[in-house]
């Protein structure tokens, strides 16, 4: 956020402000946590389900916080502006900053999908560096708390900010979408992720149209054309259509796609990036996985209707790496042993991404190291509701086609996957707990590869810490 003043803050939020001057200003920073405060900075009172904000008030001060977003007055430890509701007032502030941002010229790019958001918009963020000064979230800052947070970085230098929108049920992004308007949406593709929360498929495409339905006449859709229940979202949209593939050229009047697509020995890909109307550009991606192509030409797609070059596009893809944590991260022990750590999160479609990789680059181990082996650590996918048995059956089985040597499960649901994954004739153990996976890993070999596959609540990240820091 830009310095402003108290005065000009407590109008923005329809709050009342009690003490202090109203004509101090605070920032740059804006800040929920504590923890985190810089000295100046707003610090915003959230009630949470664990933890009320209001308490850590006093806190904030002592670190240097200038003024308290509040629901209910506290004193005068901090000059305190009082609302109704802190998370509406966050999302008022996140509102004036973009409205304002924009008089200057800030453009606005919004990313949703069932999976790959957090990956493309990393790569996006990476392209758009290379033209100017970008905001872009750390993580996985999509949801009412995140994307507020990340658009008050906007700053009076910002060219671009990268909005990555997450939803757990219907109007979660059309929410979204009025705190940050797009000027170009990124829709990557539906999947099965929160199935439990949207009951259905087609519930949960309803969901991440509704970013295209927020794009304005002049704005772009970028939407993925490999993935049916995309491409049908530009009926809902009133911006302009690119269409993006990770195969072949989409049609279209604008059409983004990679042809001679191939992979090296570490499952990182290479492929000619096409534009209509452009001269291709060479790309060879740094970040892992078949996936990856579709991510990236997603991200292109949205650099590509922000007005990028194709060749400025294609160079930084080229050099962009993987920003956020245990999202197919690949590491070697100093024995030879390869593990990937998958741990950020899961959901059928990722999963089986995540499979196919970790196959793809042990039959080109094989190559060299005959007796490459693969070894499948998997934990529970979360938010499937009704399906969450059928689907961790339906993985047990994908992980036994792969060829894993050995397929361990942890979870609620290990059983359906040890016992789909057996009945495919593949070895599957079913461990009570994370500390039984080093005991079964014990025998590795150079060339082996690890991949460690679960949600975030698992923890399975630290599997794949330990498994990596085995002795050898």
């Amino acid at each position: 956020m830009e310095l402003t003043s108290l005065s000009v803050i407590a109008r923005a939020v329809s709050g009342t402000l009690r003490a202090g001057d109203p004509e101090a200003v605070v920032g740059p920073d804006v800040v929920i946590d504590s923890r985190v405060v810089t000295p100046g900075s707003l610090f915003v009172a959230l009630l949470g389900e664990r933890v009320d904000g209001h308490d850590y008030v006093a806190t904030a001060a002592a670190g240097g916080a200038a003024a308290a977003i509040v629901s209910r007055p506290l004193g005068e430890v901090l000059p305190e502006i009082v609302v109704a509701d802190p998370l509406t007032a966050l999302a008022d502030l996140a509102r004036l900053q973009v409205a304002t941002a924009r008089g200057r010229g800030l453009k606005v790019a919004a990313i949703t999908g069932s999976a790959g958001k957090t990956s493309t918009k990393d790569l996006l963020a990476q392209i758009l560096e290379s033209v100017g000064d970008t905001v872009a979230p750390r993580g996985s800052f999509n949801n009412e708390i995140g994307t507020p947070l990340t658009a008050l970085q906007v700053g009076a230098d910002t060219r671009f900010l990268v909005a990555e929108m997450g939803a757990r049920g219907p109007g979660h992004i059309r929410n979204l979408t009025g705190i940050v308007p797009p000027d170009v949406g990124v829709v990557c593709n539906v999947g099965s992720a929160h199935l439990g929360e949207f009951g259905s498929v087609e519930a949960i495409a309803q969901a991440k149209g509704e970013l295209v339905e927020a794009v304005p006449p002049h704005g772009w859709a970028v939407l993925n054309a490999d993935d049916p229940r995309v491409l049908a979202m530009a009926s809902r949209t009133e911006g302009q259509v690119l269409r993006v593939s990770a195969t072949s050229d989409p049609g279209g009047d604008h059409a983004l796609w990679a042809e001679a697509v191939r992979s090296d020995d570490r499952e990182r890909y290479s492929f000619e990036l096409h534009a209509t109307g452009e001269q291709p550009q060479h790309v060879e991606l740094q970040v892992t996985g078949r996936h990856m192509v579709a991510n990236a030409l997603c991200a292109a797609g949205a650099a590509f209707a922000l007005g990028v070059s194709l060749d400025r596009i294609a160079t930084a893809l080229s050099g962009a790496a993987a920003r956020s944590p245990w999202r197919m991260e690949v590491h070697d022990r100093a024995d030879g042993v390869t593990v990937v750590n998958d741990a950020y999160n899961a959901n059928p479609e990722s999963t089986r991404a995540a499979l196919d990789t970790v196959a793809r680059m042990v039959d080109v181990r094989r190559t060299t190291v005959p007796d490459a082996r693969l070894f499948v650590v998997l934990g529970d996918m979360l938010e499937l509701g009704e399906e969450t048995a059928a689907e961790h059956a339906a993985m047990g089985r994908y992980a036994a086609r792969s060829g894993a040597a050995l397929i361990l499960a942890l979870g609620a649901q290990a059983q359906h996957v040890v016992s789909a994954a057996a009945a495919e004739g593949a070895d599957a153990l079913r461990l009570a707990d994370k500390s039984e996976v080093l005991a079964q890993l014990s025998g590795l070999f150079p060339g082996d590869v690890v991949l460690v596959k679960a949600s975030r609540g698992v923890g399975l990240e630290t599997v794949a810490a330990d498994v990596l820091g085995a002795p050898c």
